[in-house]
């Protein structure tokens, strides 16, 4: 039986589907991991950080506080560059596929509205390592021989000045991941009129536009508040 041309079902397609859809899990798979692992970090800093303290919360053990700061930090950057690799294209695909019901009633409504700040998280991060980058650089011409203890510190105020947003996408960061999990049926339908809004939501991204998406409706109601999170 012949198959309409405009059908997303048609035998040429399903394989250009089923391939871009496995794509789009292992990518919404690594960014789920990814705020996990920030939350982990975090959880696991704060279960000790009092041990540190005195009962106003100075810090009587310096430096096994400030060791401890640090191991969460590096711990929490590296689930950081997996936002950096995949949320951005993440994002647009959400962005793309979400319909203007999706935002205003259903399973993902809330997590859509927490994704309203995430370009300016995602934006500053990116800063933070491409400043690294430059760092490194630099390192490499006009230090080689003492590089690497430079490079250490180096490392741990990116990573400290990452903290802000690791923080932040172990919040928004895990909305994505469910809104996109929640929307993989949709990737690859309609291919020709996907790849038109992909790219729209990417240009709307990569120009740092803050705030919710064109197709989320004014009148919606704001989400509900994070979660207290109470790393130092």
């Amino acid at each position: 039986m012949p198959t309409s041309p405009n059908s997303p079902a048609t035998p040429d397609s399903q394989p250009q589907d089923a391939s871009e859809r496995a794509v789009w899990r292992a990518r919404v798979q690594a960014l789920a991991s990814a705020a996990d692992g920030i939350t982990q970090a975090s959880d696991q800093w704060d279960a000790v950080s009092d041990s540190y303290c005195d009962e106003d919360g100075w810090p009587v053990d310096e430096t096994g506080y400030a060791d401890g700061k640090v191991a969460r930090d590096a711990a929490a950057w590296e689930h950081v560059e997996t936002f950096l690799t995949h949320g951005p294209e993440v994002l647009a695909g959400v962005r793309a596929a979400a319909q203007p019901t999706d935002y205003l009633d259903g399973p993902i409504s809330a997590d859509l509205l927490r994704l309203r700040g995430i370009d300016s998280v995602l934006e500053r991060a990116g800063e933070i390592r491409r400043e690294w980058d430059q760092v490194i650089a630099l390192m490499e011409g006009s230090m080689p021989g003492s590089r690497e203890l430079y490079e250490e510190r180096a490392r741990e105020i990116r990573n400290s000045e990452g903290w802000h947003y690791a923080d932040e996408l172990s919040y928004s960061g895990a909305a994505l991941a469910r809104a996109a999990d929640h929307l993989t049926d949709r990737i690859g339908v309609d291919q020709s009129a996907h790849t038109g809004r992909v790219q729209a939501a990417l240009a709307r991204s990569a120009s740092g536009q803050r705030g919710a998406s064109p197709t989320s409706p004014a009148g919606s109601a704001a989400s509900d508040p994070p979660a207290v999170r109470r790393s130092r």
